[in-house]
């Protein structure tokens, strides 16, 4: 995939996905874009939380990942995100766009309406971790599905900047360990 192409992707997450959240909250729940965007506590204790909660999960997550049980996926993660050739800039531009464009999406809209659990198995759903024919991807949906469970009900609790900061340090943490990782 062409740098241009993953970029252009990170700025759909980034832009576009916000959309139907700022438009139907504010719409038909007469939500400001300032109530929305929480921009007020962006540099409060519970993001620097949220940071540590998401790369402590993303450890977990990545040791899991070595289990041999992973060995047989054809498209395991960690090809994916090789096959990328992703630099440290990329990395941390990704993971903020699908920090905040995601979080905006699902925490803040989608979760309005559907709560935390419908919103949470859409969320790994929608990423492809829920498989019913392939058993072992949907293990990694498994594994995924109680970070994104554990954030979206974080949200009522430690706000949107929480979630954005456990969502951004939890991918940065799997790009820079499978994107760094020597070959072996």
């Amino acid at each position: 995939m062409k740098k241009q192409t993953i970029y252009l992707f990170g700025w759909i997450t980034l832009v576009v996905f916000p959309i139907p959240t700022f438009l139907i909250l504010g719409y038909f729940e007469n939500k400001s874009f300032n109530e929305l965007i929480e921009l007020n506590s962006i540099l409060e204790l519970k993001s620097i939380i949220g940071i540590l909660f998401g790369v402590i999960y993303a450890l977990i997550a990545l040791k899991l990942l070595q289990s041999s049980v992973f060995e047989a996926l054809p498209d395991r993660i960690e090809k994916s995100i090789k096959a990328l050739n992703l630099n440290m800039l990329d990395m941390v531009f990704l993971s903020l766009c699908a920090g905040i464009g995601e979080e905006l999406l699902f925490r803040v809209g989608v979760q309005y309406y559907l709560g935390p659990w419908l919103t949470a198995f859409i969320f790994v759903a929608i990423h492809g971790y829920f498989n019913p024919f392939n058993w072992r991807k949907s293990l990694y949906g498994v594994i995924v599905f109680p970070f994104i469970l554990l954030i979206s009900f974080a949200y009522e609790n430690y706000g949107l900047w929480f979630c954005i900061a456990a969502h951004f340090s939890y991918d940065l943490v799997l790009f820079l360990a499978i994107g760094f990782e020597e070959e072996e």
